[in-house]
């Protein structure tokens, strides 16, 4: 079994009225199979509404399913007893940093959580210092997080997960509230936890270009896993995305064009530098016919 695995999962949202008669239902997660393998990076992508924030909230034992089963490093979501022991397991980053940071400071902030589980103070103070290393924001252990910008402050919020040595973290669209400069500052730190710490990731987003290190896509829509595989594998189908309302990579986007004017590309180029190397070897190739 995986470090997080889901088995034939449905989550509905029930609406009441004043009075508490049930007024409808929505099955936000319709029947969804996970399987994510320790030290995997996943990606887990889908328009507003597909059900990928409230499918997160499950490994996080945020949620409790209406059907089915999640398991975190074997552990049973639903089990009450486990939820403590779960949440350190698999962490949770949120969209908006400030509702994670609590502490005046950025080191006792990160100290927070292996403080409330009971971890010598010595202990406390090596793992706020290694996390904070691992998100390159050390050397702004005495601010404020009030003098922090929104990236730093995300970063600050992964460090204070981080500290408590989860196997596993959730990123729940964290990068949503951060300009192009704090987006790729944290995912190039997360992509650090995983290459480095070998903390497995669970990504969920809907910036396409965060998803083309990851090990597996997926594609929610409507509740259900709509597609699944690498990310050059996911992207070398633009027009299914397009039907599930997504868009693609630029670049992706770019060479997806020239191919249909005639230049024979490869599908799913995801980077600048792929793309350059393609249209090289194929100047390269045209030079030697003439």
């Amino acid at each position: 079994m995986g470090i997080v695995k889901t088995e034939n999962l449905v989550y509905e949202y029930i609406r009441r009225d004043d009075e508490g008669n049930v007024e409808g239902i929505t099955t936000a997660v319709d029947r969804v199979n996970l399987d994510v393998a320790p030290g995997e990076f996943i990606a887990i992508l889908g328009h507003n509404g597909s059900g990928k924030s409230t499918l997160a909230r499950h490994i996080n034992a945020i949620l409790s399913p209406t059907e089915g089963t999640v398991w975190v490093d074997g552990m049973d979501t639903s089990q009450e007893e486990k939820i403590w022991e779960i949440r350190q397991r698999a962490g949770m980053v949120f969209q908006n940093p400030d509702n994670q940071i609590i502490g005046q400071v950025v080191e006792e902030d990160v100290g927070f959580g292996p403080e409330n589980m009971g971890v010598p103070t010595r202990e406390i103070w090596e793992r706020v210092e290694e996390s904070l290393r691992a998100v390159g924001m050390y050397q702004y252990r005495k601010y404020s997080p009030n003098k922090l910008s929104g990236g730093q402050k995300q970063r600050v919020s992964i460090a204070g997960v981080l500290a408590m040595h989860p196997k596993c973290i959730v990123l729940d669209e964290p990068t949503a509230m951060l300009d192009p400069t704090g987006r790729r500052d944290v995912i190039r730190a997360v992509r650090g936890l995983n290459e480095v710490e070998g903390v497995t990731v669970i990504l969920i987003t809907h910036y396409m270009e965060e998803t083309i290190h990851c090990n597996r896509v997926f594609v929610m829509d409507q509740g259900r896993i709509a597609m699944e595989g690498t990310p050059k594998e996911i992207f070398s189908q633009v027009e299914r995305l397009k039907e599930l309302r997504l868009d693609v990579p630029q670049i992706t986007l770019l060479a997806y064009e020239l191919k249909k004017k005639g230049v024979p590309l490869s599908d799913g180029i995801l980077t600048a530098r792929e793309l350059t190397e393609e249209l090289t070897a194929l100047r390269g190739r045209q030079s030697r016919l003439h």
